[in-house]
């Protein structure tokens, strides 16, 4: 199966460039109702995914962060705890499978690393669910 049948595209993808702000991504995230957000390069590279959870220990252990001063504060100061793998748009759907256990979506790249969109969880478990439900068919 190929992966571009789940293929959410670029255009239709929330995402920040890796120059934006710590409030830029809460209220981005806040507005959207995400967890996770892709970060791209100037060039439209995937270059990783901020969580809820790298904001929020980046503000845990930031003294004297307050939301007034948030914009002070560049995503690409915010370590990340956990580094959602990127696949190409030729990947299996078995490799989508396998990084949809621990990521939220997979982000999908060219052969030049440029973003050209996302694959969520959600799909992956609905055409799971029907191969598993044609196979109980039979």
């Amino acid at each position: 199966m190929n992966i571009s049948f789940f293929l959410i595209p670029k255009q239709e993808v929330t995402f920040l460039d890796k120059n934006s702000t710590l409030r830029q991504a809460l209220e981005k995230m806040e507005y959207h109702k995400y967890s996770a957000i892709p970060i791209l390069d100037k060039n439209g590279r995937y270059i990783g995914t901020l969580t809820e959870g790298d904001l929020l220990w980046k503000m845990k252990n930031t003294p004297g962060l307050m939301f007034e001063n948030t914009n002070k504060i560049m995503i690409n100061d915010i370590p990340w705890k956990m580094r959602n793998r990127p696949v190409r748009i030729n990947a299996r759907m078995e490799d989508l499978i396998e990084l949809a256990i621990t990521q939220n979506f997979i982000p999908v790249v060219d052969d030049q690393d440029i973003f050209i969109g996302i694959v969520r969880r959600r799909e992956i478990i609905e055409y799971t669910s029907k191969f598993i439900n044609q196979q109980n068919a039979t």
